[in-house]
């Protein structure tokens, strides 16, 4: 059975990565590449679907024993994991290194006192648990073979296969260590190199201590912001920049529910404020890398802008349902691609422009295409500004006139006036001043409830949206303007959970009906929680941002991790993990609260 959704941690190779829970199990790996299909599906079902633990021996009839204690070591991707045991205190470090040839997993057992009898329990299915591999020697290596891919073993310990799972059992003394290593490698092609487990480790600790010493920041808080830069970094796809919302999918918004989506992909939204925390950080090359991935993804192309891309450009996502896995916690259907990939969000528009501004406002080097893409946008934007879309949460019921999209709108049109203004671009100035006016006149208008002076979700409606606290952020109204703190304050009044974290929108309406096209409810939104400690912030109520943003940090996981939401009545987290849309907001309120010093100690 899968753990709970916080006690996995993070391992990967900017190009894939695993879950390993407490217990010493990765339960999720998908090979070569983040949207591969899974070789390890067990999260998203039972240990049929394929897992691999590695941990002390246990009765046959005996939960595995949660390691005593676990910590990445020091800035970096590499997980310790401790057991205290009554023969004495075992290690396994886990890893996968920075690629350079075949994808691999390393795991890592050392013993620290006594003499400890260990098990490694290798279950390889392949096709997201689907396909039961062949599994065989070679030369001393074990392979599994199915269809296009292959997967190898290498061990100095004895291994056998029983119930079509390999086995290796062996003791470990202090300071003796044994090592284990599975690669990918197509099926064709001859055997990987054999691993050097060892090396690899010093090579990996080496990158990430380089990686980390390129971090600006240097506040109070940078023990969770380093943490979350490791993640997002963790999250790039490094042979073209591509960044996935997270390594997961199907991971429920809802505990039992419907709300379960395949994050393995890139949105241009997360990528965009994504790429804005790592400018502000010090990471340029991730941001030049980003970039460029963008003007490849797009093509010339805007008019067909998608909201998310394949982590190397691909436009078409198709979405199916696995129906052979039993989902988290028996939440179903299981969803691999994403429908929502051809929705029209017209936010998209405005946050990719704003990167574009932010990197040509912090020094990147000039990309005469990106200038070029960004005045296209404007041009789409002109005749489709004010047309109905599914908005920033992608609802699958009617579009709609959504406030946030049109207030980003005004954000792509106002970041491309000034690119125009610098001198840097030629176009139509009073044009699109004009444009620019009357896209924030009819917000203003349409989109603000005078009554309860509060903006509204969507134009005519009566629900809120926490979209609309990056209205002061994005500069469309100034903090201190009385329709913004009325809209804050409604915020928290409609949207607040009991421990004071923020939901997206309400998901259903007074008379029980959905509002968007959905069953069940979700958890807090943890992206909206943290633009609540930035709004408060800005409106000059420090002190309960900073309480709120420390209130934040608490949820995340003895790691650091964040998935998407959290639940306020099962007081855990949910949704896909880890989440960059969590991680990055996170960067974001650190930043501004270590700038208006506001924080403890």
């Amino acid at each position: 059975m899968a753990g709970r959704i916080e006690d996995y941690a993070l391992i990967g190779d900017m190009q894939t990565a695993a879950l390993v829970c407490r217990d010493g199990t990765a339960d999720w790996l998908c090979l070569p590449r983040f949207d591969s299909h899974a070789v390890f599906a067990g999260l998203l079902g039972t240990e049929e679907h394929g897992f691999w633990r590695v941990g002390p021996a246990h009765g046959a009839e005996e939960p595995p024993p949660a390691a005593d204690r676990r910590r990445y070591r020091g800035d970096s991707l590499i997980l310790e994991s401790e057991w205290d045991t009554p023969r004495g205190t075992v290690r396994v470090t886990d890893f996968m290194p920075p690629r350079d040839g075949a994808p691999q997993l390393i795991r890592i057992v050392e013993g620290v006192s006594g003499r400890v009898p260990m098990r490694s329990m290798l279950r390889m299915r392949f096709s997201y648990g689907r396909i039961t591999p062949w599994v065989h020697k070679v030369d001393n290596r074990t392979v599994a073979v199915a269809g296009p891919d292959s997967v190898w073993l290498d061990t100095d310990a004895e291994t056998y296969g029983k119930n079509l799972t390999t086995y290796s059992d062996f003791t470990v003394s202090p300071g003796e260590r044994v090592a284990f290593t599975i690669s990918w490698q197509p099926s064709h092609r001859e055997e990987p190199a054999l691993p050097e487990p060892e090396a690899s480790l010093m090579a990996t600790e080496d990158f990430w201590r380089e990686w980390v010493e390129h971090c600006t920041y240097h506040g109070p808080y940078r023990e969770a912001v380093v943490r979350s830069l490791i993640t997002l970094k963790a999250l790039t796809y490094a042979p073209t920049g591509g960044i996935v919302a997270a390594p997961t999918m199907s991971l429920p918004e809802h505990i039992g529910g419907e709300r379960n989506w395949d994050y393995r992909y890139t949105w241009l939204r997360d990528a965009a404020i994504t790429l804005s925390s790592l400018l502000r950080t010090g990471y340029r090359e991730e941001a030049r890398a980003w970039r460029e991935w963008l003007l490849r993804s797009v093509a010339g192309d805007p008019e067909n802008l998608q909201i998310m891309y394949g982590i190397a450009g691909e436009r078409e996502l198709g979405e199916t349902e696995l129906d052979w896995l039993p989902g988290y916690e028996n939440s179903t259907p299981v969803r691999a691609g994403n429908g929502a990939a051809h929705q029209l969000q017209l936010d998209v528009y405005g946050e990719v422009t704003e990167a574009l501004h932010l990197a040509h406002m912090t020094g990147l080097a000039r990309n005469d295409y990106a200038s070029l893409l960004q005045l296209k946008l404007i041009r789409y934007l002109e005749s489709h500004w004010d047309q109905p879309d599914e908005g920033i949460w992608e609802v699958r019921g009617p579009r709609r006139h959504f406030v946030h999209s049109k207030v980003m709108a005004w954000v792509a049109v106002d970041r491309t006036i000034k690119l125009i203004e610098s001198g840097d671009a030629d176009g139509p100035l009073d044009k699109w001043r004009e444009l620019r006016d009357d896209i924030h006149r009819d917000v203003c208008e349409k989109g603000y409830d005078k009554e309860r002076n509060t903006f509204t979700q969507s134009y005519g409606s009566q629900e809120l949206d926490a979209s609309l606290l990056l209205i002061p952020q994005m500069g469309f109204l100034p903090p201190d303007d009385k329709r913004v703190i009325g809209t804050i304050e409604a915020i928290q009044r409609e949207l607040s959970t009991p421990d004071g974290f923020i939901l997206r929108y309400p998901t259903t309406g007074g008379d029980g009906e959905n509002l968007d096209g959905l069953l069940g409810e979700e958890g807090a939104f943890l992206a909206c929680s943290f633009w609540m400690a930035d709004d408060l912030a800005m409106i000059g109520r420090v002190d309960e941002a900073r309480k709120l943003f420390e209130k934040l940090l608490a949820l995340r996981n003895d790691l650091g991790l964040l998935a998407e939401e959290w639940d306020p009545h099962l007081q855990r987290q949910v949704g896909n993990f880890p989440q960059a849309f969590s991680h990055v907001p996170l960067i974001d309120t650190a930043l501004r609260l270590t700038a208006s010093g506001a924080y403890g100690g």
